[in-house]
């Protein structure tokens, strides 16, 4: 029985691909350890979405040859994003790398590993319920990848270039796995894609995502629904319906990019700072309590001071829930390559800083309107530092990219046997909640 480390680089939609891989390989008989030096085969899949992603898969790779220059048996194999992107040059940078496959040949990743010939795909994999899959988020919520590409031809982004056209899988399937899931005891599902809200879209269906997520809803055991990486212009009247169903997380992320008409043409994105604090205005009219999460970018080229400021006044207008800031990456391939990098690292890495400054209050604020109520928490498991503390979410915070709710003892030993609690929050700072279970 050979061990296999398996390391995920990058997003959610990475790290189901590798539980997917995982699950091939389990299922032919293979051991997993956490720690690359233990292990006979290292498999890092990696994202090549922006520089930051690669050089930490670059920081990745080299690691893993150091350790496979200690011991010779060792194999080194590089998947997903990054080899898709740049495979040649990588092949030319990295010889010591025994196999590399880009996004297509996750389901073959058996073969790679035991050397045997395969013919590759010609698109994207997509798995289905039919799909091994070893779950390696906590017991009580796990991620559920609902399509792969994207259709939007944004010009900073090489998701197209990388993963192609827009697919989604069959309602049945998913349904499928929704149901599987349960069966395990997984209490969240949250739906990731490059665009959860076209979902359907490519198959002719206008309200896709909301057949979906009627669906979905009808799974019993499953208590909590979210929905991750939405577009802004796709969010309709009848998905804001569809969100007063109780099981449907009061959620929205929904990358808003930039605030500024000309920034926003020249990214090829149609919704102004106007609109987008209408559409704003109006999710929190009709879903009472929801929590918005955005992604902005700064430092895009033609972004000069005045641009800058009304970004900064959008997001004091806007009052987002959660927010993160990426510094531009040009990325060759894509429509604003052209335009060059006319914004030095320095400013932009100010610029970032200074919009987080700003969120970090509004965050503050919206956070202690929480003390003294008492909100339902999926318990994820305890604090690694402190064993006596639970960590957990609201129904307002995602997996792995919002704040948590530390849960404090209260004289008696931590456990995390029932996924989903009663917690009274009774404090708060910047970014987490602190509580109490009732009961």
């Amino acid at each position: 029985m050979k061990k296999i480390a398996l390391v995920t680089f990058g997003c959610a939609k990475n790290l189901v691909d590798s539980e997917v891989m995982a699950g091939f390989l389990k299922t032919a008989g293979f051991a997993f350890v956490d720690d690359p030096g233990r292990a006979e085969i290292i498999i890092l899949n990696t994202c090549g979405f922006v520089q930051p992603a690669r050089d930490e898969a670059d920081a990745g790779i080299r690691n893993a040859l150091r350790l496979k220059k200690r011991d010779r048996g060792k194999k080194v194999i590089v998947t997903g994003c990054y080899p898709e992107r740049s495979g040649g040059e990588l092949r030319t940078r990295y010889p010591g790398v025994d196999a590399w496959t880009g996004v297509r040949d996750f389901d073959k990743i058996l073969d790679i590993v035991e050397g045997r010939p395969f013919k590759p795909a010609a698109r994207t994999f997509l798995y289905d319920h039919r799909s091994p899959r070893i779950v390696s988020t906590p017991s009580s919520w796990a991620y559920l990848k609902i399509s792969e590409g994207c259709s939007h031809h944004c010009t900073f982004c090489s998701i197209p270039l990388i993963k192609g056209e827009y697919r989604s899988r069959p309602i049945p399937s998913i349904v499928a796995e929704a149901r599987h899931l349960a069966a395990r005891g997984i209490k969240e599902i949250n739906l990731v894609s490059q665009d959860t809200t076209y979902f359907g879209r490519d198959r002719g269906k206008g309200d896709g995502l909301n057949e979906l997520l009627k669906a979905l809803v009808s799974v019993r055991s499953i208590s909590w629904i979210r929905l991750l990486y939405g577009y802004p212009e796709e969010v309709t009247d009848g998905l804001l319906e569809m969100m007063q169903e109780t099981k449907i997380c009061p959620y929205l992320d929904i990358p808003f990019q930039h605030s500024n008409p000309s920034i926003l043409r020249s990214m090829k994105r149609s919704m102004t700072g106007v609109r987008a604090l209408n559409l704003v205005d109006t999710l929190r009219k009709k879903i009472p309590h929801i929590a918005i999460r955005t992604s902005l970018i700064v430092g895009f080229p033609g972004e000069g001071v005045r641009e800058f400021d009304e970004l900064k006044t959008f997001v004091r207008e806007a009052r987002f829930d959660h927010l993160g800031v990426f510094t531009y990456s040009p990325e060759e391939g894509t429509g604003a390559h052209a335009l060059g990098d006319p914004v030095p690292a320095a400013v932009k890495q100010k610029r970032r800083e200074g919009i987080m400054n700003i969120q970090a209050a509004i965050s503050a604020g919206r956070l202690k309107a929480h003390v003294g109520r008492t909100l339902d928490v999926v318990i994820e498991g305890v604090q690694r530092e402190n064993p006596n503390v639970l960590i957990g979410r609201t129904r307002w915070q995602a997996p792995e990219v919002d704040g948590v709710v530390f849960i404090r003892p209260d004289g008696r030993k931590a456990t995390h046997d029932r996924p989903l609690r009663k917690v009274e929050i009774t404090s708060s700072d910047i970014y987490d909640l602190c509580g109490k279970i009732v009961g």
